[in-house]
């Protein structure tokens, strides 16, 4: 195994003191993928006290005393060093109120969540696989140590651990650790939301999202309850051949990246609730988006989300039923709107919803989703002017002209703004100064009369 310098630095340290020490968890469960780990963690027979005397000659934090893990940083990297412990009971579903130190890696390895991540490596002893991690990495399980039921119970987040894993890697959740997931979801309740949150986000940029989400969709319904009503919702509409739930997993698999799959698993929540049936039959679901958009406002700060990730969540979803028009100014229109970052993640959206709909409507839709795209690629390399930074004339060129600052100075510029991008006059100076004068007349004679 290729350890890094200063994690090797550290097990050399630790062994030639007297004390076991191993690489542990995620880095080996990654090494092994072939995957490069982002956090290199040691375990160690080394108390804590005895780890700092080990380190004295660099900076160590004391990160964790009480369970026993400190930060010792080599070169201003971090590396967490822990002594091998074993947990006591776990009142709030997340911590342990007390660990017992021990001797032994094996006994350190036990108390961990799933077997891909109770391996621990050291040069001088090799691989210690003593739950068959390396079998279940082989054969794509997630798999709890011990059994699932305690684990579950010990901490809850690993429910959502579990899933995140199977969708990330690819993976399945082995069959005695799923019907644990499905028995114990409750006990989401009791997790913080920003930790469910963080879990969720990762689950929905795995490879496996789609899948996960529709095997444990009761977990999922367990934490955005606003979703259950969807599944089973047949949405008796020509546009659409799914459900609304089955309808939303393939909008999620057909896009890529968290901010739009977070879009997509949200973008129809209020269509049972918007739902109306007309005399053949045939539902719509009139006001949708808007009551979607406040909807999904309500989960996405409950669950803590960033300020900036619920505004653009919100603003998509409100949009994503729109029709967008045709041509360069409507394009335009919408870059002036929402900037290129927003109308390209609109775009996404828009695309994933549409490869979900009814197969004789696919294709229609995509082409116009593919022009629009077509057409902002065109004006952003023509450097085409959509918003006032882009007009050749500036306030200041106004009052020149006699055009006194104020609300009226910025009426003009915006309806210059307008006319360049309807393409009915250039963006060329000196149109523009012809233009102002025009306006400029026009008000005062208005406002004479």
């Amino acid at each position: 195994m290729n350890i890094p310098n200063g994690a090797a630095l550290i097990l050399q340290r630790l062994e030639h003191s007297g004390f076991d020490a191993y690489v542990v968890g995620g880095c080996v469960r990654d090494t092994l993928l072939g995957l490069q780990p982002n956090d290199w963690d040691i375990c160690t027979a080394a108390r804590p006290d005895q780890i700092m005397e080990c380190f004295r000659q660099f900076r160590v934090l004391e990160t964790g005393l009480r369970h026993g893990t400190v930060t010792v940083l080599i070169d201003g990297q971090p590396f967490e060093v822990t002594t091998f412990r074993v947990e006591g009971t776990y009142t709030d579903r997340r911590h342990p109120d007390s660990v017992e130190f021990v001797g032994n890696v094996e006994s350190d390895l036990a108390r961990r969540d799933f077997t891909i991540n109770a391996m621990a490596y050291s040069p001088s002893h090799g691989l210690i696989d003593c739950f068959g991690g390396q079998d279940d990495l082989r054969h794509g399980l997630i798999r709890c140590v011990g059994e699932p039921d305690r684990r579950f119970s010990e901490d809850a987040l690993r429910l959502m651990r579990a899933l995140r894993f199977a969708s990330c890697y690819g993976f399945r959740v082995e069959e005695s650790t799923a019907r644990s997931v499905h028995k114990n979801k409750a006990l989401l309740k009791e997790i913080a939301s920003e930790r469910i949150r963080v879990e969720l986000e990762k689950l929905l940029s795995g490879v496996q999202a789609q899948s996960l989400l529709r095997e444990f969709s009761d977990v999922i319904f367990t934490i955005i309850p606003e979703l259950a009503p969807m599944e089973g919702f047949d949405q008796k509409n020509p546009h659409h051949i799914y459900t609304a739930w089955e309808h939303t997993l393939h909008a999620v698999a057909a896009a890529q990246g968290t901010l739009p799959r977070l879009c997509l698993l949200l973008h129809d929540i209020a269509k049972p609730v918007c739902c109306t049936q007309d005399s053949a039959g045939v539902r719509h679901f009139i006001g949708h988006p808007e009551k979607g958009a406040q909807m999904a406002e309500q989960i996405l700060r409950r669950l803590r989300f960033d300020t900036e990730t619920i505004h653009r969540t919100v603003e998509i979803i409100r949009l994503h039923d729109c029709k967008m028009g045709e041509g360069k100014p409507a394009v335009r229109r919408w870059l002036n709107r929402m900037g290129e970052e927003m109308l390209r993640l609109l775009l996404q959206v828009k695309e994933a919803d549409a490869r979900a709909q009814a197969p004789a409507y696919i294709k229609e839709n995509l082409a116009t989703i593919f022009k629009i795209s077509q057409l902002l690629e065109e004006i952003l390399k023509e450097k085409s002017c959509f918003c006032l930074k882009d007009l050749e004339v500036k306030g200041d060129d106004l009052v020149q002209l006699g055009i006194p600052p104020g609300p009226k100075l910025g009426e003009i510029l915006n309806m210059l703004l307008q006319k360049v991008m309807e393409d009915q006059i250039s963006n060329e100076r000196s149109v523009l100064l012809d233009e102002a004068k025009v306006l400029w007349k026009k008000d005062i004679l208005s406002s004479k009369t």
